[in-house]
């Protein structure tokens, strides 16, 4: 009898026992951020305007119709005077780099921010189990990653993963990394380090779908220290809820809309095509589709079905050739998400998500003062915009952060975090948040250079000063 009993007792138990191996394996597959360092240039690297008048007339390629272009497009770009460019433009061999000055570039953003990071959290670097490092234009041997290695001695059996070519969406495909090796790894601390290398990549040819690179994206860079060690929760800042990737590749005109390439004169530049506003939007819808069931709450789901089905209806019951009007997404991304932090791609693309998505200039403020203050910085600018959110003291316990972010590909990336606690350290923004938002974000380019408009071809000739 007592034999009966055990025997039937043993498969219960061992129901037991795989549950709670379940759910030991799935609480140690959360992915913490227990601090982050935005790269902050010295200021003897700060572009102004008089100095980027300095550069584009070093461009011997570039006549009256291409300065006319890029006064429009710098103009217009929402980018302030404060942004940053690599040294190898202040003295003036941005037409001939070396390899060295990319690796130089790399290695003042990695020792400062790392350095940072790491004696700010306590953290030794011998304590790193996995690092992730993305710099989309910069390819070097040994790895950046192995030049970080050799630099603070880590431990010979850290997993160290070097990512180029994957354009401003890298930072999530980064943690995408990162996320699933937590999966298989309990109790380990992943160092994220994320930048672009400007250096070897000046464009000095006057195809203007190529110039339009050198006007927009600028110096910057962010460490990021994540774990999956439960017990270390009440020392993080954000708990990742989930990440959602899309990848249009296979698509031609998404593929060829932002490419590294060469000009007919086979000088090397980033080239931005006419197509990409569109497979921006094409890639955004589908992701959106993909994550938008991971973060909205139930209730929203149902009314947006609901509008959507109503909408149909009327338009089947309405007469051919009757005007419909333009059809606006009826989901509140509101009702699951508090905060929005959008890629600082260009003023363009901060519009275009917020026309999508109905945001406010209050939710669009994090990235037009990230664009302004410092540019489009490639993968590392949501974290800028993630700071100015934080310097704000906006970000409040159990709050939540949609993180979008767009590259060449194309991709479209985006993830959901959840604030663990109160947080208002200034981070990058420190020493400079009181004076933002400025009251115009006008830059003063059209000032300076606008008589450049009312010239003719014909007798224009540059000045000398």
């Amino acid at each position: 009898m007592e034999l009966l009993s055990f025997l039937l007792l043993l498969p219960i138990l061992h129901l037991f026992f795989t549950i709670w191996k379940w759910v030991d394996n799935k609480r140690d597959q959360d992915c913490y951020i227990l601090d982050y360092q935005c790269f902050k240039p010295a200021d003897d690297r700060m572009v102004g305007t008089e100095f980027c008048g300095e550069v584009i007339k070093r461009n011997k390629n570039l006549g009256l119709n291409e300065y006319k272009f890029l006064l429009k497009a710098i103009v217009s770009s929402g980018i302030g005077e404060q942004t940053y460019a690599p040294r190898i433009m202040f003295s003036g061999r941005e037409e001939s780099p070396t390899l060295s000055d990319g690796i130089l570039e790399m290695e003042e953003f990695f020792y400062d921010s790392i350095g940072k990071l790491l004696s700010r959290s306590g953290i030794s670097a011998q304590e790193i189990d996995l690092l992730v490092v993305n710099v989309s234009m910069l390819s070097a041997v040994p790895s950046l990653s192995s030049r970080i290695i050799n630099h603070y001695k880590m431990r010979q059996d850290i997993k160290a993963f070097n990512l180029t070519g994957m354009g401003c969406s890298a930072s999530l495909v980064s943690l995408d990394i990162i996320r699933n090796v937590f999966k298989s790894y309990k109790n380990k601390y992943a160092l994220l380090v994320t930048s672009e290398s400007l250096s070897p990549n000046w464009y000095a040819g006057n195809d203007r779908s190529m110039i339009l690179a050198n006007c927009l994206f600028r110096s910057g860079g962010c460490a990021i220290l994540l774990t999956n060690n439960k017990s270390l929760r009440h020392r993080a800042m954000f708990k990742l809820k989930c990440l959602v990737r899309t990848h249009h590749g296979a698509r031609d005109e998404s593929y060829n809309c932002c490419i590294q390439t060469e000009d007919e004169k086979g000088r090397m530049g980033f080239h931005l095509g006419k197509s990409l506003p569109k497979a921006a939007t094409r890639s955004f819808v589908d992701n959106l589709r993909v994550i938008s069931p991971k973060i909205l709450p139930i209730r929203e789901l149902l009314r947006f079905m609901v509008v959507s089905l109503v909408k149909k209806w009327n338009r089947h019951g309405s007469p051919k050739g009757t005007p419909q009007g333009p059809i606006k997404a009826a989901v509140n991304f509101k009702s699951g998400v508090d905060h929005f932090c959008i890629h600082t791609g260009g003023k363009a693309v901060i519009d275009g998500i917020g026309i999508s998505l109905d945001l406010t200039e209050y939710d669009l403020e994090p990235a037009r003062m990230t664009l302004h203050r410092f540019g489009n910085t490639s993968a590392s600018s949501l974290w800028y915009v993630l700071a100015y959110m934080e310097a704000k003291k906006r970000l409040k316990r159990e709050d939540r952060v949609l993180m979008i972010s767009f590259g060449a590909g194309f991709k479209c990336n985006s993830c959901l975090w959840e604030v663990v606690r109160d947080l208002g350290d200034g981070n990058v923004w420190k020493d400079e948040i009181d004076r933002y938002p400025p009251k115009s974000l006008a830059n003063p380019y059209m000032e300076k250079y606008g008589w450049i408009q009312n010239e003719d071809p014909s007798t224009f000739k540059i000045p000398e000063d």
